[in-house]
């Protein structure tokens, strides 16, 4: 599927969204005991990132509420490629789900043309899970105490600082991108397999900033990395003193994306509904807001017609950037 084709037809992914098992009525009598066995729920990015947390953080809440097991089946690798299309490939009997992160949905298909699955065919959205915002950091041992100091180290120094990222096509590195476009500054990506991994060696000074979505937290208070900037439409409730990347002048600047859950198509519509239900319900566990803030985002709770809607605008609104920035997935 080429990239025009899969823009074109995008839209398919709202309808799908509203129109979830319609096609399947045979299988709802089937439904009628679900569910009566564990449900596997996939994510598509290790253990310790962003997804991750959020996965396990609507796991317990959901298995109380179901009566089974959610078991977390971490399957990384390719932006999140690998793990989609472990559970777009999956039987969709509703034992099978993904907690996907956002850009794997809404960015990554943008990014490349020779997917093993249909991204508006073989998945339809079951709820929203959390909306993440990113959060520039740097090494504390770098010469950067705000944006300005960033802008004029880098420009300063082209080429020779480094940032880290999840993965080709991830939201931080489409983060990286537009900074770097709309700031003119000249720095090299480099992709890792998770946020943990990008964390990891940030802290080891192997890389020199990175767009953090919530896993750093700990080090900037800690003072090992410097926050210098949020890179989302409104400041964080956790760091009101640090001003948004649109208001330091790269005007509508915004790299927030909503992780979710999805499930493979031909689901039985009844259990979608059930666990649209049961999903949002556990957003607003205490446990839950508290695991999802302390990552610097927000529960987002959803039908799956506007979960389905959000995935568009932000494909929408990322596919400027990758024209602009002529950026693929390797």
């Amino acid at each position: 599927m080429n990239r025009q084709k899969f823009i074109r037809s995008s839209m398919a992914l709202a309808a799908l969204a509203t129109g979830a098992g319609l096609l399947v009525a045979p299988a709802q009598a089937q439904t009628a005991a679900w569910p009566n066995k564990p449900i596997r729920m996939f994510v598509n990015f290790p253990a310790g990132g962003s997804p991750d947390i959020v996965a396990r953080a609507v796991a317990k809440p959901l298995t109380e509420a179901l009566g089974q097991t959610i078991n977390i089946d971490n399957r990384s690798g390719a932006g999140g490629i690998v793990g989609a299309d472990a559970a777009a490939k999956s039987p969709p009997d509703g034992y099978n789900f993904l907690l996907s992160s956002g850009s794997a949905l809404a960015i990554v298909p943008l990014l490349n043309n020779k997917l093993p699955f249909d991204p508006n065919k073989d998945l339809v959205p079951v709820a929203g899970g959390a909306r993440l915002e990113l959060f520039l950091v740097v090494r504390s041992d770098l010469p950067i105490n705000n944006y300005a100091d960033f802008v004029r180290y880098t420009k300063a120094n082209p080429g020779k600082l480094s940032y880290g990222s999840p993965g080709n096509g991830t939201s931080p590195h489409i983060a990286g991108e537009m900074m770097k476009s709309q700031a003119g500054i000249f720095t090299v990506h480099i992709p890792y397999r998770g946020s943990g991994a990008v964390l990891q060696d940030l802290l080891g000074g192997r890389v020199d900033y990175a767009f953090d979505p919530g896993v750093a937290f700990p080090h900037i208070k800690s003072g090992k990395l410097r926050l210098i900037a949020v890179g989302s439409a409104k400041r964080s409730g956790l760091f009101p003193e640090t001003p948004t990347l649109d208001e330091l002048g790269l005007k509508g600047f915004d790299a927030g994306t909503t992780h979710g859950f999805w499930a493979p198509a031909g689901t039985p519509a009844d259990v979608i509904g059930r666990m649209n239900t049961e999903i949002n319900r556990a957003l607003a566990q205490p446990d839950v807001v508290t695991a999802i803030r302390a990552l610097g985002a927000e529960p987002h709770v959803l039908s799956p017609a506007q979960f389905g809607q959000v995935i568009l605008a932000d494909r929408k609104r990322y596919e400027v950037i990758v024209r602009e920035r002529k950026i693929a997935q390797d």
